[in-house]
């Protein structure tokens, strides 16, 4: 396949009007980008994404109005084989120039192996996933026959982190692949006013606001900031900072509501454990001095463009991709998986002030473009086949 020219283009994951995260919203992102550049694009995604016991969320769907200008078929069943086998022969007949998978869990390896092979079977298809994870977070039986059948039928790969591209090597060492940053998150609408942000969310102007965002489970840390804000409210200096949590619980959350209890730090903290919709993130961001990321572990995290594409400084532990993203003392501060280390870092932050570290994260958010993913990918589909 050559890279000039318009490309007929197919992407194979999470979309409206499934929330999926990031990744729904990533997907829409880079089918605009295509389309914007005169290739002809649509995406496939799930009618059923995930059984409701395996889905630890309030509802796998979202009430936001679908993305203008997309095609989304939602069509796979991720526990169906004969619906593999059917959708994967409605792509292969469609006879694509490029189709993009994306990979992020191994219970996705049986259903997306199969249809990719049924694609391959048109001799024309080029196979570029986009794995936002190739060894998951929390670790499940299976997962590596899973990954191993998943990755036989594609022929390139993009990570966005160098954790990714080095799992990646256990698995596929011989097949072409590229590291591309995690591309700005510029979906959401420009940034407003943190008066009109804290406005908006009935948040004190006065107040010292950091913001956790995102799906809360057990290896994003949560339990680890609120440890922290034990530490912060002992010391008079700090006593008065506040946590906006902003996202749904996808853990036990008895086991972090004692917890606040026990730490007495209710009043330090502003809960919405709700889904977010599109139209509020903004808000959200935008109210904020500084966004933290607490993580045990980490490949690389939709969060950190989310919070360069509203220019705002981060306070990230030192696991996986984060520390490479988030340059220290430049876009903000790493801190190591500990509540002491998480606390020290938050009072770092305030006495220097958020002001600090806008310059440096206006200059390092230049390299995260959506064009670079596109050339990327379009690189690979071009190269030969191993």
């Amino acid at each position: 396949m050559s890279t000039t020219g318009p490309q007929k283009i197919i992407i194979i994951g999470s979309a409206h009007p499934l929330r999926g995260g990031g990744i729904a919203t990533f997907n829409e992102r880079l089918a605009k980008e295509f389309i914007d550049l005169g290739h002809a694009t649509d995406i496939y995604s799930f009618s059923l994404q995930y059984p409701s016991f395996l889905f630890p969320g309030s509802s796998q769907f979202t009430t936001d109005p679908p993305p203008p200008g997309l095609i989304i078929h939602s069509k796979i069943n991720s526990v169906n084989p004969l619906n593999w086998l059917k959708v994967g022969n409605e792509i292969k007949n469609r006879k694509p120039d490029l189709v993009i998978v994306r990979y992020w869990l191994p219970f996705m390896g049986a259903c997306l192996g199969t249809i990719l092979r049924r694609i391959r079977l048109n001799k024309h298809t080029r196979i570029v996933c986009i794995a936002d994870n190739i060894i998951p977070h929390e670790a499940r039986p299976g997962d590596n026959l899973l990954t191993k059948y998943f990755v036989k039928p594609v022929d390139a790969f993009i990570t966005m982190s160098d954790k990714v591209k080095d799992d990646l090597q256990i698995f596929a060492p011989a097949k072409p692949n590229l590291l591309v940053p995690h591309p700005l998150y510029d979906n959401f609408g420009e940034a407003v006013s943190q008066t009109e942000a804290r406005n908006f969310l009935g948040i004190n102007l006065s107040d010292r606001v950091l913001l956790y965002f995102g799906f809360i489970r057990k290896y994003k840390g949560l339990d680890l900031l609120f440890d922290a804000l034990k530490i912060l409210r002992a010391d008079p200096a700090t006593a008065d900072i506040k946590l906006l949590v902003a996202g749904e619980f996808y853990d036990n959350r008895k086991i972090y509501d004692e917890q606040i209890a026990s730490n007495g730090i209710l009043e330090n903290l502003v809960l919405r454990t709700e889904f977010i919709p599109e139209n509020e993130v903004k808000y959200y961001l935008c109210a904020a001095d500084a966004v933290v990321q607490p993580y045990r572990n980490a490949t690389q995290s939709g969060v950190t463009p989310l919070a360069y594409h509203f220019e705002k400084p981060m306070i990230v532990t030192n696991v996986g991709g984060l520390p490479a993203l988030v340059p220290n003392n430049k876009v903000g501060l790493v801190a190591e998986p500990t509540a002491e280390s998480i606390a020290e870092k938050i009072a770092a932050f305030f006495k220097k002030g958020a002001a600090a570290f806008v310059p440096g994260i206006i200059e390092e958010k230049k390299k995260y473009s959506w064009s670079v993913m596109v050339e990327a990918v379009l690189k690979l589909a071009a190269a030969p086949r191993a």
